[in-house]
């Protein structure tokens, strides 16, 4: 499936890039004027890294893979704007441990993607047989 093979990419670029926030984040409190102003517009790439990975997502999906990937990204890409918003609002208390979350999870997802077991195929589901009135 070509559509895995863009899939990982996406997902690994959108990994890295997610990764990137709390190291720049890091080096802001750390007493580094400039990161904080690089980590809001990779923040906001991030968002975009995700909608490209759901649209791919879906193509994968839709082309004989499995479907909670698709629902996986939707439940990502929800979580980024609750991040952006709580970001802007400086809430720490909330912006922190979802961050923590994001990380954890599109780096989960990113290895899976890698793995043999995502270029299987969905089983078509079993259609029942009709039945024919006497």
């Amino acid at each position: 499936m070509k559509s895995l093979v863009v899939l990982r990419v996406v997902a690994v670029g959108h990994g890295v890039a997610v990764c990137l926030q709390p190291v720049l984040a890091g080096a802001y409190l750390d007493g580094s004027a400039g990161a904080v102003r690089v980590h809001e517009p990779i923040g906001l790439g991030v968002v975009f890294l995700c909608l490209g990975q759901l649209l791919i997502a879906t193509i994968y999906w839709r082309s004989g893979g499995r479907g909670w990937p698709v629902l996986l990204t939707l439940a990502i890409l929800a979580a980024e704007a609750v991040q952006i918003a709580m970001g802007y609002r400086h809430d720490l208390a909330l912006h922190i441990p979802l961050g923590v979350a994001l990380v954890g999870t599109t780096i989960a997802f990113a290895v899976w993607t890698c793995r043999p077991a995502a270029g299987t195929r969905r089983t078509p589901k079993k259609q029942a047989k009709e039945q024919v009135p006497a």
